[in-house]
């Protein structure tokens, strides 16, 4: 009963986890649907495993022996993903509804679940200088379509395992975490991300101009990857069992995070404006009163700093192979 399971390894969130708890000398075994060659991060002496964990054998065989089990497995992606694909993000529910029973007849210690700041109700977020949202913010029940409802029913699945079979669960709502060893193009990629992407491009192709999706003045605030895995280890190891907001409270614009990006290229582009393209809510943003009260921390990585790290490493991606780009850390 020494294993922190890691489930959706493969992906961009649980890699990065993956390397932490490896680190830091824990036994982890990581689990993803995706062939473990596919993986953005992947390690030799980590137990690998290929599972589809829809499927409650999966679940089984996974959870075996693991003390602690961090589920961020899901179907999902940028906006541009979840508002069409919507069966698909909300059949992740059977991800952690088997993980949580699971969890439950391993005997698993603790067990943290991935949500999403998707959950927030959708009247709440119709401005781009919106008040930031507090946990309360998800009742009455507005979320995102597909994807928010499931994160949202998946969250009373945890608390209800919690209060009837006494695992203990902790629910986390990411908000827009991004960073190196992600996805970038493909269509499930978010806006840093695609930002980047979009930059580089027109760079490489000697462009003048990129595509931006809506008008550019919907607003985000975007966590980096760092502060992501600090405050998920925090969250787990702490008392709080109720959903809990981690996200930077740094407020953009997309045109503002396009100036950053700029900036750090050292190149400016005319932008098109595509009014038709998926956008999401107008304006969405983290507060941060909870995590500070109950963490004494909350994300601080300013975004300047995590944007830079992340658009050099998407151009290292872009402009060498594939065979030079694996490396196993």
């Amino acid at each position: 009963m020494d294993v922190v399971l890691i489930t959706g390894a493969g992906g961009f969130i649980g890699g990065h986890l993956v390397a932490e708890l490896r680190k830091a000398g824990r036994r982890v075994r990581a689990v993803d649907i995706k062939p473990i060659d596919e993986w953005y991060q992947s390690f030799p002496d980590v137990e690998n495993l290929q599972l589809d964990l829809r499927q409650l054998e999966a679940c089984t065989r996974a959870a075996a022996g693991a003390r602690e089990i961090y589920n961020l497995a899901c179907d999902m992606g940028g906006m541009g993903f979840i508002e069409t694909h919507k069966a698909e993000c909300m059949l992740s529910v059977l991800i952690n509804t088997h993980m949580l029973m699971a969890a439950r007849d391993a005997g698993c210690e603790r067990f943290f679940y991935s949500s999403s700041a998707c959950v927030y109700a959708a009247d709440k977020q119709t401005v781009a200088d919106l008040k930031p949202l507090v946990e309360a913010d998800a009742y009455p029940a507005m979320p995102e379509d597909g994807y928010g409802w499931e994160k949202l029913f998946s969250e009373r699945m945890c608390r209800h395992f919690r209060e009837d079979f006494g695992l203990e669960t902790r629910i986390t709502r990411y908000h827009n975490v991004y960073g190196p060893h992600g996805t970038y193009d493909g269509g499930r990629e978010k806006a840093p991300a695609a930002i980047c992407r979009k930059i580089i491009a027109a760079q490489l192709a000697g462009a003048t101009e990129i595509e931006v999706w809506g008008d550019g003045e919907q607003s985000r605030s975007f966590t980096y990857i760092d502060d992501c895995l600090h405050g998920s280890q925090a969250i787990m190891a702490s008392d709080v069992r109720e959903p809990i907001n981690l996200g930077s409270d740094e407020l953009v614009t997309i045109n503002q995070l396009i100036d950053i990006v700029e900036d750090i290229a050292g190149t400016k582009f005319v932008r098109r404006y595509n009014l038709d393209a998926p956008k999401g809510v107008r304006g969405r943003c983290s507060e941060n009163s909870f995590i500070q009260q109950q963490l004494g921390w909350a994300p601080s990585i300013p975004l300047r700093v995590g944007m830079e790290k992340t658009y050099h490493w998407i151009r290292e991606q872009m402009t060498t192979s594939a065979a030079d780009r694996r490396v196993y850390a």
